[in-house]
Formats: structure tokens, C-alpha cells, sequence
């Protein structure tokens, strides 16, 4: 019995140690060392690999990081971090000052780089990671290099005090934040989020939403499949083609949309705003600039001074009361042969204006004399009437025109 419970005790220490070496992080599987002399500086080249599992998480204090999806099973990284002292010891002691790690814990692949005291003037690195295609989730942040990843089955998370941002064919939706830098974009299947503090934005294609925030770059956007909010402080915002509905808001910069399958809220301090065709109904406001609306079926246009010009058209989607209003511009409706609306339109300082009509249903008076203010009113309904259509401008000509399919 003695000698029973002396092999229990041992075999319940060797299970002990077993759950708990289990729980501790796995260290690189071969991990290489070199220090070569550059162009000047001094480099160092560390190389080493790790065990596949679903999580990569890249946390670094400094460098650029890179990460390829690929068919290998599993997880190689070459980390190439240079000095640009001129002595070789002061550049061992600065390569030896940035610990770099590289371990598994759990179902999580950790890399990380971490200053040890001061940072130094002139350093930099670059950590380029290659990966199964086929891994769930990563997160990449750096606090202030580039960041570049392609090529990857599940989600990716990107972050960096100030660099620019690259992501392409991404399979689980991304998010991107940079304090300052540009972010590209190429195919995401997933949500899309993009945060920039001044820097511009590019995407090619998202299949989910897109979320899309910087402090004054630009943004462009190729092709979206459902739905995008996007702003900027004051620069440009353009979208090609977008299902779902699209919101727009700039500071000032101009603003046009290409093809949107669904509604538009578009709003700018005081450039321009363009829009090729909506199926949805279209809200748009500049502090300044013009407004064209082709092939909506209805619009709220509201401008400070500029001109508007708007075609209204039957989408058969939801049909809603048009509001188009200027204080001084030009306003232009074209309006389709089978779209039903009751028009209400009045220009508030007539004189040296008019309004015109190619529809017989619109009847158009002046009020007033000829030595006063002359306002014009112009009232009527189209195809038996329907949603009002309300035409208001200070100063300036309305005209109604048949529009062309």
C-alpha cells in the first residue's frame, strides 16, 4: 500500500507539472541573431518561427509591421531593426535596449517589441511576419510605423500612433486607426472602420459596412455593398458606387456620389455637391457651393449661394416631398414624364428674373408693380399631382424642363 501511494504521489507531481508548464508561454521554436554593418549604419536581422494557432497579436513600441498570409503552416517573422551610430558597441547596446519576444500562449501568437528606457534619435525597424492564410484573428499595433497586411481568412485590427495603413484581401472585416497617417484599402468581406487624424482615405472594395473618419484628408471610396458614413474636417469625399445608404459630411470640401442604391445624407461647409443617381431619397446641404442631384426621386437641396439643378425621376422605391432651396442661384428641375408631383415654386425678388416652364399643368404669376419688389409664384400638378415639390430661391430664375430617359 505504501508503495502505491508513493507512485500516486509522484504521478500527481508529473500531472502538476504538465498543466503547468501547459499554461506557460512557448518561446520561439529557432530563433537567429545577426549584426552586419550598413550603408553607414548598423543593422541587426532576428529570424526566427513559431507554432500555427488562431490569434496573432503584434505589439511594438517602434517599426513598421508587415504580415502575409500564406499557405505555410506555420508562423515565420524577420525582424530588421537598424542604428545609425557610427560605432558598433553603442549599436549592440541600442539592439539589446528594443527586447524583442516572440512566444505562444494559449491559441495566441505574441510578438512584441519593447523599449527598455529611453528611445533613441535615429533607429528603425521593420517587423515582416508570414502567416497561414487561414488564421481567425490578428491585431497589429505599432506607436508610429506602417502597418501593411494582405492576405488573410479572418479579421484584422490595426493601429499606429501616426504611420500609414494598408490592408487588401481580407476575409473577416478590419478596422484601421492611425493618429495621423493615409489608409489604402484594397478587398474587405467584413464591416469596414477607418480613423485617420489627418490623413487621406482610399478604398477599393467592402462587402459589409464602411465607417470612414479623418480630421481633413480626403476620401475615396470604389465600390461598397451595404451602406458607408464618412467624414472628413474639409476635404473631398468621393463614392462611385454604393448599395445601401450613403452618408457624407465635410467641412468644406466638395462631395460627389456616382451610383447609390439607396438613400443619400450629404452635407459640406461650402464646396460642391454632385450626385450621379439615388434610389433612395436624397438630403443634401452646402454653405456654399452648387447642387446636382441627376436621377433621384426626391430631394431636400439647400444651398447659401449657388446653383441647383435637380432631375427628378420614378425609382418605384418611397416617394417623398422635394424641398430645393438657394438665397442666390439659378434653380433647374427636370422632372420625368412618370413622375407625379404638385410643384410650388416662388422666386422673392422677381425683378430681372423669371420662371419658366415646359409644363402646360404649371401656371406661373408675378405680385407686385413694376416700380416695387416683383415676386414670382408658380403653382401646378403633374400627372394629377402627388408629393409637393417646393421651389424656393431669393434671387435668381427657376425653370421647369422635361426631363430625357
Amino acid at each position: 500500500m505504501e508503495g502505491e501511494a508513493t507512485i500516486l504521489k509522484h504521478w500527481l507531481q508529473f500531472v502538476g507539472l504538465c498543466t503547468l508548464l501547459a499554461l506557460l508561454p512557448l518561446p520561439a521554436l529557432a530563433q537567429e541573431t545577426h549584426v552586419t554593418r550598413e550603408d553607414g549604419a548598423w543593422g541587426q536581422e532576428l529570424t526566427g518561427s513559431l507554432a500555427a494557432v488562431k490569434n496573432l497579436r503584434v505589439k511594438v513600441d517602434m517599426g513598421s509591421v508587415v504580415v502575409r498570409g500564406g499557405q505555410q503552416q506555420g508562423i515565420n517573422y524577420a525582424i530588421h531593426t537598424k542604428s545609425y551610430t557610427s560605432s558598433e558597441q553603442d549599436a549592440r547596446r541600442q539592439f539589446e535596449s528594443y527586447k524583442i519576444t516572440a512566444y505562444v500562449k494559449g491559441d495566441t501568437a505574441w510578438i512584441v517589441g519593447d523599449w527598455q528606457g529611453r528611445h533613441p534619435h535615429r533607429f528603425s525597424g521593420e517587423f515582416t511576419i508570414n502567416v497561414p492564410r487561414d488564421m481567425s484573428w490578428m491585431k497589429l499595433e505599432t506607436d508610429g510605423g506602417n502597418v501593411d497586411a494582405t492576405g488573410i481568412s479572418g479579421r484584422v485590427e490595426a493601429q499606429s500612433g501616426g504611420g500609414s495603413m494598408h490592408l487588401d484581401d481580407i476575409g473577416g472585416g478590419a478596422s484601421a486607426e492611425t493618429g495621423g497617417g493615409a489608409i489604402e484599402v484594397g478587398t474587405i468581406s467584413g464591416d469596414l472602420g477607418l480613423h485617420t487624424g489627418g490623413g487621406a482615405i482610399e478604398v477599393h472594395h467592402a462587402n459589409g459596412k464602411i465607417v470612414a473618419e479623418t480630421g481633413g484628408g480626403s476620401v475615396e471610396i470604389e465600390s461598397g455593398a451595404q451602406g458607408a458614413s464618412i467624414e472628413t474636417g474639409g476635404g473631398s469625399i468621393e463614392v462611385r458606387q454604393c448599395t445601401g445608404k450613403v452618408m457624407a459630411s465635410t467641412g468644406g470640401g466638395g462631395i460627389d456620389l456616382g451610383d447609390i442604391d439607396g438613400p443619400a445624407e450629404i452635407e459640406t461647409g461650402g464646396g460642391s455637391i454632385h450626385v450621379n443617381s439615388a434610389k433612395g431619397p436624397v438630403k443634401a446641404s452646402t454653405g456654399g457651393g452648387g447642387i446636382e442631384l441627376y436621377g433621384v426621386p426626391s430631394a431636400r437641396a439647400e444651398t447659401g449661394a449657388g446653383g441647383i439643378v435637380v432631375k427628378l425621376v420614378n425609382t418605384g422605391g418611397e416617394r417623398n416631398d422635394s424641398v430645393l432651396e438657394t438665397s442666390a442661384g439659378d434653380i433647374m428641375v427636370y422632372i420625368a414624364s412618370d413622375v407625379a408631383v404638385t410643384v410650388r415654386a416662388s422666386v422673392d425678388l422677381g425683378n430681372g428674373h423669371r420662371i419658366t416652364s415646359d409644363f402646360p399643368d404649371i401656371h406661373i404669376a408675378s405680385e407686385g408693380n413694376q416700380w416695387g419688389p416683383k415676386a414670382l409664384r408658380a403653382d401646378g400638378n403633374l400627372n394629377g399631382g402627388g408629393p409637393v415639390l417646393k421651389v424656393h430661391t431669393t434671387t435668381g430664375d427657376i425653370c421647369f424642363k422635361r426631363a430625357n430617359h
